[in-house]
């Protein structure tokens, strides 16, 4: 019998920590929903905050809560629990490409449930006379989860380990 560690997963190189790594924060940069308006303008919320495409105009996450909290409707309440999944996400797949340590599961799921959260916060503004939201984030978060997930699956599979 060999102890030789050279046969290790793909998934445990730096090269593909940092391919997930770069996945993950693009998720990032992306609208997660895109709000379009009966009178042809739009609103993109990303993870960091508004953009209102018709004045340029940026809202952030934080003015938004901290400032604009009067009376918010609970959908909007779970714009931050997804950005907080996200960053739970984006954490582990740093934690990766750092320290060699990243459980994928971890970050699938935190990708996986700030999808969940997008899609309500979507329903919420497609509810509203004159406007649909797009969950745009929802697709991308859940295709990248389950691209790691299945990914990492058919990696342990092939190399016939269990972690």
């Amino acid at each position: 019998m060999t102890t030789d560690s050279a046969p290790r997963s793909a998934s445990r190189s730096p090269a593909r920590r940092r391919l997930r790594l770069l996945l993950v924060f693009v998720l990032g940069l992306v609208p997660w929903s895109v709000q379009t308006f009966t009178t042809g303008s739009a609103t993109l919320l990303f993870p960091w905050g508004l953009v209102g495409s018709a004045t340029g105009s940026v809202t952030t996450i934080t003015d938004f809560f901290l400032r604009f909290t009067m009376g918010l409707p609970d959908y909007i309440l779970v714009w931050p629990v997804g950005v907080a999944c996200y960053l739970v996400a984006l954490g582990s797949a740093l934690s990766g490409v750092l320290f060699g340590r990243e459980d994928v599961r971890l970050t699938a799921a935190g990708l996986a449930l700030a999808g969940v959260t997008q899609l309500e916060v979507a329903r919420g503004f497609s509810v509203q006379p004159g406007r649909t939201a797009w969950p745009v984030g929802t697709v991308l978060l859940w295709a990248v989860a389950g691209f790691l997930y299945w990914s990492r699956a058919n990696e342990r599979d092939a190399d016939g380990s269990s972690r």
